[in-house]
C-alpha cells in the first residue's frame, strides 16, 4: 500500500483525496500508524524533496485517515459522517489488506484475507459513484499446481485436491468453536496462538493448499466471484514482490519477504545449507511494477463491468530467473561486499550446500544437528540438567528450521509458470495510451536485467533496509 500511496501523490498530484483505512481503534492511533508506517519511511524521500516545506500540508490535504478494521462488519467504521462522505465521494477501491504470514493464526487470516473481502464488497455496494474495485490477491492461490497456470478464477467451494465440502461459513464456525473450546479449557494466549496456527495449516492441507496464507486468499477470491454482481471488479495477482526497480528510487524494500529471507541469512553467514530445485524458476516482480499494473488496471476497467478479469503480474513466462542465478548473485555480491556485523567485523560467506529434496535435508539435519543434540541430551541428564538451557535453545532452533522448510517447500520446488495473457493485453493498452503512460506506469518484466537488478539494486536494498 505504501508504494501505491507514494506513487499516486507523486505523479498524480491533482488527485482529490485518498482515504486510507488503517486498522486502528481511533483517529489518534491511525495517525500514529500513518506517521510511523507510511509517511516517515525513506520511500517518501523524493516526494519530500520535491515539495519541501509544503510536504506536510500537501499530505494533510490529500490523505484522509479512516480508523477501522477490515475483518469486522461494516469495516468497524465508527464515524458515521466520515462513512457517508466516503460513500458519496470515492470512485475507486483497492483492497490491499492482507496478512501474508504463511502460518498466520487461522482466525486472523480468515478474518482479514477471506471475510475482509466480504466486508469490503458490502461496503462498496453503498458507494454511489464507484467506478472500479481492485482486489489484490496472490498468484499462489494455485497452490502447488505445476505447468502453465492460467488467469482463471477460484470457484466457490472448489478445492485443489478434489475434496468436497469446502464452505467458508463452516470454516468461520469451526474457528469460533475452537476458540470457545480453548478459552473454556483455560488455555494460555500462547497455547491459543499455536492452536490457531496449527488449525490453519491443517485446514489448508485438507483442501490441497500448502499454507494458511494462500488458502485464505483463495477463499477471498471465491467471495469476489459471488459478491461482485454488476460492479467493475479486477483481481491482480502478483507473484513474489521484491524491491522497487525504478521508482521512486531503485532498491526500496519493506520487510523481509519469502526470497529475501534466504539472502539475509546467507549475507549474515547463517545459511550453510539450502534445500531447493536449483534449476527451478522463482517468479519475482518489483513492487513498483505491481503498483503500476494496479493503476493501469483501474484506468482500463473503470465503469466497464466484465466477468472474471484477473491479471498475473510476474516474470516466469516472459523473463524467468532461477535459483541457481540467485545462488550465484548472492555469492558474488557478499564476497565482494561482505556485511559488517555489530562487532565491526566483515562476515565471510562461502558456497552453500544445496540439497535437491526434503529427504536429503532431513538426513543432513539428523547427522549435523539431531545426533549431537541427542548426545547433549544424554550429557544433560548425566550432569543434573547443567546443559538444560543450551539443550532447549538448540532444540528450539532445529524445530524452527524444520517448520520453515515445511512452509517454504512448495515454493523452492515450485514447477509452475504463470500465464500472463491478460496482463500482456493490458500492457498493449497502456502503450496505446502513449509513451508518457508507458514510461510512468511500466510493468513489463522483460525490461529487467536480472543480474543488474539483483547485484546493483535488490541485494543492496535488502542490506540497507532489512539487515539489523
Amino acid at each position: 500500500m505504501t508504494v501505491f500511496v507514494e506513487k499516486v501523490l507523486r505523479v498524480q498530484p491533482n488527485v482529490k483525496k485518498l482515504y486510507l483505512l488503517l486498522r486502528a481503534s481511533d483517529t489518534n492511533s491511525a495517525t500514529q500508524r500513518l506517521q510511523e508506517e507510511i509517511i516517515r519511511k525513506d520511500l517518501f524521500r523524493l516526494l519530500k524533496e520535491n515539495l519541501g516545506s509544503k510536504f506536510k500540508s500537501f499530505v494533510s490535504e490529500k490523505l484522509t485517515l479512516v480508523p477501522g478494521d477490515i475483518s469486522q462488519q461494516d469495516l468497524n467504521l465508527k464515524d458515521l459522517i466520515l462513512r457517508q462522505e466516503i460513500c458519496n465521494q470515492i470512485h475507486c477501491i483497492i483492497n490491499f489488506a492482507a496478512t501474508t504470514d504463511f502460518d498466520e493464526r487461522y482466525d486472523v487470516a480468515l478474518g482479514i484475507n477471506t471475510l475482509g473481502v466480504k466486508h469490503v464488497f458490502n461496503f462498496a455496494k453503498s458507494c454511489i459513484n464507484l467506478k472500479v474495485l481492485v482486489h489484490v490477491s496472490t498468484a499462489y492461490v494455485c497452490g502447488e499446481k505445476g505447468g502453465l497456470i492460467v488467469e482463471d478464477p477460484c470457484q466457490m467451494g472448489v478445492s485443489l485436491n478434489g475434496v468436497p465440502g469446502l464452505d467458508i461459513d463452516m470454516e468461520k464456525k469451526m474457528v469460533e468453536n475452537k476458540l470457545y473450546q480453548l478459552q473454556e479449557e483455560g488455555a494460555t494466549e500462547n497455547d491459543i496462538k499455536m492452536a490457531m496456527k496449527d488449525l490453519g495449516i491443517k485446514r489448508a492441507n485438507a483442501y490441497g493448499w500448502p499454507n494458511t496464507y494462500v488458502f485464505t486468499k483463495a477463499m477471498g477470491e471465491m467471495l469476489v466471484g459471488t459478491l461482485k454482481e454488476n460492479m467493475s471488479v479486477v483481481i491482480v495477482r502478483p507473484t513474489m514482490i521484491t524491491s522497487t526497480y525504478r521508482e521512486p528510487f531503485p532498491g526500496w524494500v519493506e520487510g523481509v519477504r519469502t526470497i529475501d529471507s534466504i539472502l539475509v541469512a546467507y549475507g549474515k553467514g547463517k545459511l550453510t545449507c539450502f534445500v531447493a530445485d536449483i534449476k527451478a524458476i522463482f517468479d519475482v516482480i518489483p513492487a513498483d511494477m505491481v503498483v503500476n499494473a494496479i493503476i493501469t488496471s483501474m484506468a482500463a476497467h473503470a465503469n466497464q463491468p466484465c466477468d472474471n478479469i484477473i491479471y498475473h503480474v510476474g516474470s516466469s513466462i516472459t523473463n524467468p530467473v532461477r535459483y541457481h542465478n540467485l545462488k550465484d548473485y548472492g555469492f558474488r555480491y557478499f564476497k565482494a561486499k561482505p556485511w559488517i556485523n555489530k562487532e565491526g567485523m566483515p562476515v565471510k560467506v562461502g558456497n552453500v550446500t544445496i540439497l535437491d529434496n526434503v529427504t536429503s535435508f532431513q538426513r543432513y539435519m539428523f547427522i549435523r544437528y539431531m545426533l549431537p543434540l541427542k548426545g547433549l541430551e544424554v550429557a544433560n541428564a548425566a550432569f543434573c540438567q547443567y546443559f538444560q538451557g543450551t539443550y532447549l535453545d538448540i532444540r528450539r532452533k532445529i524445530h524452527i528450521a524444520m517448520r520453515l522448510i515445511d512452509l517454504y517447500r512448495p515454493y523452492v520446488f515450485f514447477n509452475g509458470v504463470f500465464d500472463n495473457m491478460n496482463t500482456e493485453k493490458l500492457q498493449i493498452a497502456a502503450r496505446q495510451g502513449g509513451i508518457e503512460n508507458e514510461c510512468l506506469f511500466y510493468f513489463d518484466s522483460k525490461i529487467i536485467d536480472w543480474e543488474d537488478y539483483f547485484m546493483n539494486i535488490h541485494i543492496p536494498g535488502i542490506v540497507k533496509y532489512c539487515f539489523k
